[in-house]
């Protein structure tokens, strides 16, 4: 991070009722871009906006998480969850049995959905979950949009159950702490890949296998997946394995740019190549990490779709979020098999 922040704690949970002027002060934060941290009924999350791709990058950074890895986006109703995600009928069956609740559902993404790139990694998949507790249902009912929000602590630590917990982690890191007592499940949520083949689960939680196998009226596949077959791509997080790649060679560390190649700057470094290249897209021209992991996945699309063979990629700096852009990149980087 590179500022510093008074990050405020508010009482925000009243004998099992969500105080008003919390959530809306709440609200506003994360409309206006920031960052903040709300009970749900599994862990404390750390909220974002999950369509502006500037406050998704401030949340890495807050975490210092290692890799950008699709986050589940909160949302507060079934309409909101089909306006962002393709729930087919097995999707539906489990969305009824079980939210609001502990339960992440990884489904096709919506066309049109303005949930952003890098929110899902730039997948053509989305993870979605209602929660149940009453807090982070009227935050996200305030916010008017889907939200972000991974447990709300530094990457590699334990998950926070109190708001004290949150606070020992990400004081100056991040702009409101909501209260709202300890959580009750206190594990992150179970998540099953509800794509085209069968239902598998990612992730084990609160939800039981047997319990959704009931739901959905089908066997929930468990453990690792053959090896090239179509459920050999777990998408959700911390559970990466494919990536969005551009049809584009990319080269990272380039100092010059070779016929054909677009160009992916950082702070200008490769600027004398712009009119030479094929293409141009500087991810930010003052070298701020958070700008550009804000705009990496929509430089990656731009410069590949303009018909370049090759991407160059300017050197970028491997710590804090330059760590992170540079591990997707080089997994866009990796020989394809």
């Amino acid at each position: 991070m590179n500022r510093n922040i008074s990050t405020r704690l508010i009482k925000a949970l009243h004998d099992g009722q969500a105080d008003a002027g919390a959530i809306a002060a709440a609200g506003a934060v994360l409309r206006d871009g920031g960052l903040v941290a709300f009970a749900t009924e599994t862990v404390y999350g750390l909220g974002a906006d999950a369509t502006q791709a500037a406050a998704v990058a401030r949340l890495y950074a807050a975490k210092g998480r290692p890799s950008f890895n699709p986050l589940i986006a909160h949302v507060a109703s079934f309409d909101e969850a089909r306006a962002h995600g393709v729930l087919d009928a097995r999707a539906e069956a489990l969305a009824a049995a079980f939210w609001p609740g502990p339960l992440t559902l990884v489904v096709p993404r919506r066309p049109g959905s303005d949930i952003c790139d890098l929110a899902t990694a730039g997948l053509a998949s989305v993870a979605l979950r209602m929660p149940a507790h009453p807090l982070a249902l009227a935050l996200i009912g305030a916010v008017g949009r889907p939200v972000v929000a991974p447990s709300a602590n530094r990457s590699g630590h334990v998950s926070p159950t109190t708001a004290a917990h949150v606070m020992s982690d990400l004081s100056g890191r991040i702009d409101l702490v909501l209260d709202g007592g300890a959580t009750p499940v206190g594990v992150e949520s179970t998540i099953v890949a509800c794509l085209p083949g069968r239902l598998r689960l990612l992730r084990p939680g609160a939800v039981l296998a047997a319990a959704m196998e009931a739901a959905a009226g089908e066997a929930v596949e468990t453990g690792e997946p053959e090896s090239g077959s179509a459920e050999a791509t777990p998408i959700a997080p911390g559970l990466l394995a494919s990536h969005y790649a551009p049809n584009a060679r990319v080269r990272l560390d380039a100092d010059a740019v070779t016929a054909g190649e677009a160009v992916l700057d950082f702070g200008g470094r490769l600027a004398e190549w712009h009119d030479r290249a094929s293409a141009y897209f500087d991810l930010s021209p003052k070298a701020d990490p958070v700008e550009a992991a804000a705009r990496l996945f929509a430089g990656l699309r731009e410069l590949d779709a303009s018909g370049a063979v090759g991407i160059a990629v300017a050197p970028i700096p491997d710590d804090g979020l330059g760590a992170a852009i540079l591990d997707r990149l080089r997994r866009a980087a990796a020989p394809r098999g």
